[in-house]
């Protein structure tokens, strides 16, 4: 058996290695039982800071070395005393039209300083008068709060052969009606007034700008359904060039010769008699205001039916509102209310469509009444018919 290594039980028994010495400590030797004494706090030192080094001193600018400074406004002193403060002049008095019930002055706000009245919406009766040869008034009528009839009307100032027309008559059971027929009355001159074609395609195109301003409405507005009737003339050459679309007319009323009904209702009346019921009974039926077609957004043909008239000769070319033709449907009844107005009030027209209006008002007033006129005065009118020019 061979003699084995001894093995180093300690790292000190390892030959060569020397022991690094234990660090000495500061513990005193505690006696057993003894309580364990409490360490002594050991104060800092407190090393104060040196100041710090001076720095350079800077000189101070020169002065005025970015310029001189702003000079004060200047201010002038007078001598003497002030003169005595100026109040400004009181503002004018501005007028805001008479009471017609008691004469007294409205104010701001449209109320008769005098009766208490209230001053009426402008909207409930107008008129318009473009030239001598053309007029219209437009009310509200006597039983209506509203007035839903509008009308727009042109004529040349230098050729009395000449002029526009057009009327609109509102949906009372439709929304904003009122707005509509403004709209489309409007609408409807401007495209009379502004185009060169032809009278037909004039009617045509102006018929579909109402159309179209109707729509407008709608969707300015757009829990409303506005709708409206429409008529229009445009005359031109002894010519008048008609359209319509609902139950607004227009007639032809010449100084001698028969009158004429000039448009067709677009009416549940206009149906029954054709169907064979007397115009009489049809036109005071319950359906006699009924209408078949109008301008509006839910319309299901706006196309408008045109018709010519030769107005050559003297007599009145009126176009009106049911408002009107209620009381007098039928063209000989019509122009012998008319004569009968024009003897009264002379033959200026905005004079007799004050007339006429009055007189529907007279005999109810249950709609509101619209009367356009247009005077022809035949071959001796101003101008002469027959001469070519601008439309607008």
């Amino acid at each position: 058996m061979s003699e084995q290594t001894p093995v180093p039980s300690r790292p000190s028994d390892v030959p060569g290695r020397v022991e690094p010495e234990a660090p000495e400590t500061a513990e005193t030797p505690v006696a057993a039982g003894a309580p364990p004494e409490t360490p002594v706090e050991v104060e800092e030192e407190i090393v104060p800071l040196e100041p710090p080094a001076p720095q350079e001193d800077f000189p101070d600018p020169e002065p005025f070395s970015s310029g001189p400074p702003p000079l004060p406004t200047p201010m002038l002193v007078l001598d003497g005393d002030l003169p005595a403060r100026q109040d400004p002049p009181p503002p004018e008095p501005v007028d805001h039209g008479t009471c017609s019930a008691c004469g007294g002055a409205y104010d701001e706000d449209g109320w008769c300083t005098q009766c208490g009245e209230r001053k009426p919406d402008p909207r409930h009766h107008f008129t318009d008068r473009p030239a001598a040869h053309v007029a219209g008034v437009c009310d509200r009528g006597v039983r209506h709060t509203d007035n839903e009839d509008a009308m727009a009307l042109w004529g040349d100032p230098e050729d009395a052969g000449r002029a526009a027309l057009v009327v609109c008559d509102g949906v009372t059971t439709a929304t904003r009606s009122a707005e509509a027929s403004l709209a489309a009355a409007e609408a409807a001159l401007a495209a009379l007034t502004g185009a060169d074609e032809p009278a037909e395609q004039r009617i045509a195109l102006a018929t579909g700008a109402a159309a179209a301003a109707v729509r407008q409405v709608g969707e300015d507005y757009p829990d409303s359904a506005p709708s409206c009737t429409f008529v229009a003339a445009v005359v031109e050459d002894g010519l008048a060039t008609l359209g319509s679309v609902g139950d607004s007319r227009a007639y032809w009323l010449p100084d001698a010769g028969e009158p004429v009904r000039l448009t067709t209702d677009d009416s549940m009346a206009e149906e029954q008699v054709r169907a064979g019921m007397g115009r009489a009974e049809a036109e005071s039926g319950p359906l006699a205001h009924t209408i078949t077609r109008w301008l509006g957004p839910d319309a299901p043909d706006q196309a408008p039916e045109i018709t010519t008239q030769d107005v050559r000769s003297p007599g009145w070319l009126l176009l009106c509102t049911d408002g009107l033709w209620n009381y007098a449907s039928d063209p000989t009844a019509l122009l012998d209310v008319v004569r009968g107005e024009q003897e009264r009030v002379g033959d200026d027209p905005l004079d007799l469509a004050g007339a006429l209006v009055a007189w529907a008002n007279g005999q109810g007033g249950a709609d509101n009444i619209t009367v356009a006129l247009m005077r022809t005065l035949g071959a001796d009118q101003a101008g002469g018919a027959g001469q070519d020019g601008p439309h607008g």
